[in-house]
């Protein structure tokens, strides 16, 4: 009991901070919308007001009426348009700036700095052409060397990154040798391989290289599993962040809960997809359907389940198998029983020795999509 209402207290705790953290979120919007409707009602305003003495001008008397009209109106337009203008080109542009890596961001920003450093060189031979030249040349080179530069290094990040490595290969061989992990590779975890609990075992063998992230958008699923009324979704997701508690404690396993997210998607299988493109990350998952959608994304799947197929002992036709009977098969004479890593042995003649244990000889090997089967008959049998 004690279990669970630490649990309970935990999840009451993270539904507080999210609540706290969207009415700061949901404030800090109303106090930006408040100042750009401020900042329009000045602008048009002011823009009004000079309208009206400029068009008093032109007509002739009447400045104060003119002035009032137009300023009024400008006002009016500040109040209305200011946030169309000013707040939502802004939030659209801080969502797609989310929406881009750290290293894509860092090399564009490289690119723009090269591209305008040779643009502000070639300036000068520009700037001794004649008129209008010396004055439109110099403004379209930058433009145009900054967006050919950030182009370039984007594109090519990959490669440039690659050649940053080897030329610090020296450095990085040191710091193998002194024992230091400096791999910066990420692997996203998808909720239904947490629930899965092997993951757990799996990354502390080492045979996963790099850092478990965990996006924010998948503990939110796991908590919201873990506060189903259903009783087994309830307890798949205690079992969840159970195993993601054990992952966190062991320092053999590298784990990163981020807050990253993904503007535009609400479903988790689409904004592990989408994330994967943008980081180049692979995903490791034992979902079929999320497997399937992200390969044909071209989105790198590491699944569980073919992992433990693959890691599964051959056996070939003729060799002995020790196996237990423990049920009758579905063909008349046929007992099954299971080796030690869950495959299924199909013993043919076998329903007669149910609970015994016997040598058994292969006699055909079966892949099928829920994993192999075994076919064999006991020893000295034909």
């Amino acid at each position: 009991m004690g279990e669970y209402k630490n649990q309970a207290y935990n999840y009451a705790y993270l539904s507080i901070d999210k609540i706290a953290d969207e009415g700061w979120k949901q404030e800090f919007n109303m106090s930006i919308d408040f100042i750009s409707r401020i900042i329009g009602l000045i602008i048009f305003g002011s823009l009004g007001v000079w309208l009206g003495v400029y068009l008093s001008d032109i007509v002739g008397g009447l400045v104060e009426l003119w002035a009032s009209v137009l300023g009024l109106m400008g006002v009016l337009v500040g109040l209305v348009l200011s946030p169309y203008i000013i707040v939502r080109p802004t939030k659209a542009f801080r969502a797609k700036l989310r929406q881009i890596s750290a290293r894509t961001l860092f090399f564009g920003i490289i690119g723009l700095i090269l591209g305008l450093l040779i643009s502000v060189l070639i300036s000068f031979p520009l700037a001794a052409l004649s008129e209008p030249l010396n004055r439109w040349l110099p403004l379209i080179s930058a433009v145009f060397l900054g967006y050919f530069g950030i182009y370039i290094f984007v594109s090519r990040q990959n490669d440039v990154f690659s050649f940053w490595k080897s030329l610090s290969g020296a450095t990085d061989q040191d710091g193998a040798r002194s024992g230091s992990n400096k791999s910066v590779r990420q692997i996203l975890l998808d909720t239904s391989v947490i629930i899965d609990g092997r993951i757990a075992d799996i990354a502390r063998t080492g045979f996963l290289s790099g850092e478990l992230l965990i996006p924010g958008f998948v503990l939110n699923e796991l908590q919201y599993i873990a506060d189903s009324s259903d009783n087994l979704r309830r307890q798949r997701g205690r079992r969840g962040l159970e195993v993601l508690a054990q992952m966190q404690k062991d320092p053999l396993i590298p784990v990163n809960i981020s807050d990253i997210d993904v503007e535009g998607s609400r479903q988790v299988d689409d904004k592990l997809v989408i994330l994967a493109k943008q980081l180049r990350v692979p995903v490791l998952t034992n979902d079929f359907n999320l497997n399937r959608v992200a390969e044909l994304q071209g989105v790198t799947i590491l699944n569980i389940n073919e992992l433990a197929n693959a890691v599964k002992a051959v056996y070939l036709p003729g060799e002995v198998l020790p196996v237990r009977v423990i049920q009758e098969g579905r063909e008349s004479g046929q007992g099954v029983g299971y080796l030690d890593d869950g495959t299924m042995v199909v013993v043919q003649g076998g329903n007669n020795s149910i609970g015994i244990e016997m040598n058994t000889v292969v006699t055909k090997v079966l892949q099928t999509a829920a994993g192999r089967m075994i076919f064999a008959r006991i020893e000295n049998s034909k």
